[in-house]
């Protein structure tokens, strides 16, 4: 179980994200001088260098968004010249590519981040760009909202890549691309010119996933343990029914993939934060402000718990709650994380992810005054930055070409890169755990530092 530091203190991790963004500018630059965009994009490094592997191209925004961050955290042109000429030249293709569920990652990490820097003003003021990136947030939102399947009962979710039968747990962190176009005031256009609100889909989408994704424990769930998520959940489209768990990433359906974990917590934490700044007339025709933040709080809640609980005291959390080699491991919950195990490996990735989900949590919490809860995510968020954002994590080595080491890409294909003379993969990166990490630390500083505080929709 994570322990929580009750005296580790905001101001004490700027020294460690100052040194995480030191190293990251570095590491940028050498995959930009190296990387051949015809290969399409990097996702995971086999032996300190980035490569790609075939499936989507779902991690291309955050190789570009990940300098944008720099640039926002550095100032140094460079890196915005990375972020701007990256997302003019490669993800235009992204917007509009109807065979993913990936648009928030993608579009938000890239355009979502750029126009933000418009926004704030740390670009100088250029109408036709700002216009460039509202235009492709307003598309890459309604082409997701598009891939739509209706369970009946005003209700359905944005299906994944594998088809209209599969809900992912992932995609609920790619929802931002619809909250920024739905507050650009977009609408996705449908037959007969029905004008389909964004938000609406939005709202459906998460009430789906945490109804069929995420158990709590009771009712339904009763047989289950509240906070566990399956990765996959399938449906017959023919009539709208649910039919079963699923995984693709995970050990299996009925254990916890634990990176699918960290995309519900952060996932339902930000887009708390998103609905709470709405005004309350837009939440009035589907059920009220009041009632939609409660479920959100409900279901990040039930995530946060259940990460804490099942995570080791440091809070790097093995990939699958379920892993069969983590009985090997013994009381493996009650000492730090061991990356170069014989068993089974971590998953960085998911440490980076949740955590800012803890503290957007706890935060939300504060806000609402909540303060003792509140408080309690945001060190348990602080706890796991403190850990995932240094070293055996954080990767100095300037010829590795990672950020943020021991992350997991797909353990049940078999496409990790294991290292001569260990068992498991380990000692890799892949792009979503070093852009993740860098969202972290912007995050953490710009609260340490009393910046605007960091949020991906509009303000």
């Amino acid at each position: 179980m994570l322990r929580i530091d009750d005296q580790l203190q905001l101001q004490s991790l700027v020294p460690v994200v100052e040194r995480l963004f030191e190293v990251s500018g570095q590491k940028i630059l050498n995959l930009r001088r190296t990387w051949n965009p015809a290969k399409g994009s990097p996702v995971f490094t086999v032996q300190g260098v980035y490569t790609s592997r075939g499936w989507t191209e779902w991690t291309q925004g955050f190789q570009f968004g990940s300098a944008v961050i720099q640039y926002d955290v550095s100032g140094e042109k460079e890196f915005l010249a990375i972020g701007r000429e990256g997302t003019l030249r490669e993800m235009p293709r992204h917007v509009s590519h109807v065979g993913v569920h990936d648009h928030g990652f993608n579009t938000m990490s890239t355009c979502g981040n750029l126009l933000r820097l418009v926004r704030e003003t740390k670009i100088p003021y250029d109408e036709w760009e700002k216009n460039f990136y509202e235009l492709a947030i307003k598309v890459s939102g309604a082409v997701q909202a598009a891939r739509w399947t209706d369970i009946g009962e005003n209700q359905g979710y944005i299906y994944s890549f594998n088809g209209p039968h599969s809900l992912f747990a992932d995609t609920v962190r790619s929802l931002r691309v619809l909250a920024v176009a739905h507050q650009l005031g977009h609408v996705l256009m449908g037959e007969k010119d029905r004008r389909i609100s964004l938000l609406e889909r939005l709202l459906q989408h998460a009430e789906t996933t945490a109804r069929f994704n995420v158990y709590f424990g009771e009712g339904r769930d009763s047989f289950d343990v509240r906070g566990r998520v399956a990765h996959e959940s399938i449906f017959n489209t023919n009539d709208g029914s649910y039919r079963c768990p699923s995984t693709q990433q995970g050990y299996s359906p009925f254990s916890t993939w634990t990176r699918g974990l960290a995309w519900i917590l952060l996932g339902y934490a930000e887009e708390l934060e998103f609905l709470a700044a709405l005004p309350k007339d837009e939440l009035a025709p589907f059920g009220g402000s009041e009632k939609i933040l409660s479920a959100f709080r409900t279901v990040a809640r039930a995530a946060a718990d259940f990460y804490i609980k099942y995570s080791p005291t440091d809070g790097i959390p093995y990939w699958d709650t379920g892993a069969p080699g983590l009985s090997k491991l013994g009381n493996y919950l009650d000492r730090p994380a061991e990356p170069f195990n014989d068993f089974e490996p971590v998953d960085s990735s998911a440490a980076a992810i949740a955590a800012q989900g803890l503290i957007r949590l706890g935060n939300s919490l504060v806000s609402v005054g909540e303060k003792g809860s509140g408080e309690s995510y945001l060190r348990a968020g602080l706890a796991v930055a403190s850990r995932v954002l240094q070293e055996p994590y954080l990767s100095s080595d300037p010829n590795h070409q990672g950020l943020i080491l021991h992350s997991v890409y797909h353990r049940p294909n078999g496409w990790d890169f294991v290292p001569q003379g260990k068992k498991i993969p380990c000692g890799e990166s892949t792009m979503w755990g070093d852009y993740h990490a860098l969202e972290l630390g912007l995050l953490i500083l710009r609260m340490a530092k009393n910046d605007p505080y960091y949020t991906f929709f509009l303000k």
